[in-house]
């Protein structure tokens, strides 16, 4: 039986509805996110599903009841509620703040019993914040407050808690630690969580299910692992200059840049190294890769022109003469320090060629490892003991073939 349902739910103000026909059904112990871009009603659908605002249409149940008659005090043993406004309590201790919780179990005078004070410690426990209980509330940071009020929702005993946006304007040790109390709440406490995220990352990484919203309509409800594509993500947030991936769980910024690079990577050497031109305004290239390579991924990705490989197999001298052909258009050559093995010895060869055809490769290899691998070539391989420093050679090449054709067109006009 579902803890927490939808049935063609319809959302709004005033009659309005924002979002409309929503399905959903939450079972025990879940973790269920809604995504979208802001202003698409993912708060909307977040205060409808606590009971703050009465649906335009369809109905919400808890536990098979109906929301809106459920009465309040009972409503607040089952659910709890976690909001985005910022509390300013005063002068009040973290230990009473997250008390406050316990109002719906305390007798008609709201008398506090030892049993309360128990409850409000263990919950200041359960999130890593019984070292902050004599503290007061305001003097904590934006992540500590947070941690606090999943305490105060705790202390409810509820079983299903609901939460805006829990991990805005939180660093990135507290986003995580957010997200891993509440994935434990789920495991250990079998307590529904329903939150808003703006994180896909996250979404896939931690959440059972997903709702995407967007524009008044629910594009995709599952598994994260299933919804979440390229395309959906793309469509969800009108994302034009980045891409989506879902093997690498996050997005990556479309190479788009000027001078053309070609990258010789692989096993993760080149992963890294394409952000950084990337970053820096290079057209990137690269080859041979393997199609179960990391680099592989990262490289499709940004969408960088990759002469890639069959998994575990031997580099054919058609993807090396690809990547010879394609290495020939590039500005500069850059051997990130791929590992030299015997499905890639290929990529070897096609330095060696490219250094027997006087082009010049930056290495971020080991000079001795790079001279027994490629040869002597001493003049033609320029090393680079960090990225930092290719950067810098990167750039002081790049200013002195601008200045010498600036240079060549003065001649050219006199």
């Amino acid at each position: 039986m579902s803890i927490i349902q939808t049935r063609k739910l319809a959302v709004g103000y005033g009659g309005r509805t924002v979002v409309g026909d929503i399905n959903l059904a939450a079972l025990k112990g879940q973790l269920i996110c809604l995504l979208g871009p802001n202003g698409s009603g993912k708060s909307t659908i977040i205060r409808s599903l606590a009971g703050l605002l009465a649906p335009v249409g369809g109905s919400v149940f808890l536990k098979g009841q109906p929301l809106h008659r459920i009465e309040s005090k009972e409503l607040s043993r089952m659910m709890a509620l976690v909001l985005t406004e910022r509390l300013s309590p005063g002068l009040i201790t973290v230990f009473d703040v997250a008390a406050m919780g316990r109002y719906p179990h305390t007798d008609f005078f709201g008398r506090f019993s030892e049993e309360d004070k128990r409850k409000t410690r263990e919950a200041l426990c359960l999130v890593n914040a019984e070292n902050l209980a004599e503290r007061y509330f305001t003097e904590l940071s934006d992540g500590e407050k947070q941690k606090v009020l999943i305490a105060r929702a705790l202390v409810q005993e509820p079983e299903v808690i609901i939460l805006d946006e829990p991990t805005s304007h939180l660093d990135v040790k507290h986003r995580l630690e957010v997200m891993k109390i509440l994935r434990q709440l789920t495991k250990e406490k079998g307590i529904t969580v329903i939150l808003s995220l703006h994180e896909i990352d996250l979404a896939l990484k931690s959440c059972e299910l997903a709702l995407l919203v967007k524009n008044g309509k629910i594009l995709a409800y599952g598994t994260p692992e299933e919804i979440l594509s390229e395309e959906t993500v793309a469509d969800l947030y009108g994302i034009d200059s980045a891409h989506f991936s879902n093997c690498l769980g996050g997005i990556e910024l479309k190479n788009s840049g000027g001078a053309s690079s070609f990258v010789l990577a692989g096993a993760g050497s080149g992963a890294p190294l394409y952000r950084l031109l990337n970053k820096h305004g290079f057209s990137i290239m690269t080859g041979v890769i393997h199609e179960n390579d990391i680099d592989y991924h990262v490289g499709t990705a940004i969408r960088a022109a990759v002469i890639s490989e069959k998994p575990f197999e031997e580099i054919r001298k058609s993807a090396l003469n690809k990547a010879v052909s394609l290495s020939a258009q590039a500005d500069c050559i850059i051997d990130a320090g791929f590992p030299a093995g015997t499905l890639n010895k290929l990529n070897v060869d096609l330095a060696r060629r490219l250094l027997a055809q006087d082009k010049t490769i930056y290495s971020l290899r080991d000079p001795e490892e790079a001279r027994k691998l490629f040869g002597t070539n001493e003049g033609q391989l320029v090393f680079c003991p960090t990225t930092v420093d290719l950067m810098e050679k990167l750039k002081s090449r790049e200013a002195g073939v601008i200045e010498q054709q600036t240079a060549s067109k003065a001649v050219c006009n006199a």
